[in-house]
């Protein structure tokens, strides 16, 4: 995946800090051993610095792991890379919140903090 594809626009209160929630519920992926779909959602709080995320982008980025194989770990983490590299927050999480397979739920979250 790439953060180029990724569009962000500029933060109308850069000066203030205020929290964005986005939660993409119909996340999907393959699983990399078995090759079935992998379903769950995707949720993302951040704190923008000059940038904010751009959502329909944000939407057909995330339609781009549809036919990717990966873990849910794997996924969660460079989600949360890509979308930082688009954006450059002062703080942003991503939780993988994956539906369970096999009787076994799973969720993955990953942190950044603008150093």
């Amino acid at each position: 995946m790439s953060s180029s594809k990724i569009e962000t626009f500029p933060n109308p209160r850069p000066g203030r800090e205020y929290e964005i929630a986005i939660s993409a519920p119909e996340f999907t992926s393959v699983c990399p051993i078995t090759g079935q779909p992998d379903f769950g959602e995707i949720r993302i709080t951040y704190v923008p610095d000059e940038l904010c995320l751009e959502l329909k982008s944000l939407k057909s980025y995330f339609f781009g792991y549809r036919q990717r194989g990966v873990f849910y770990e794997a996924a969660t983490n460079q989600i949360l890379d890509d979308l930082v590299a688009a954006c450059q927050p002062r703080r942003m999480t991503v939780v993988g919140d994956f539906t369970p397979r096999g009787g076994i739920r799973t969720s993955v979250t990953a942190a950044y903090a603008k150093p």
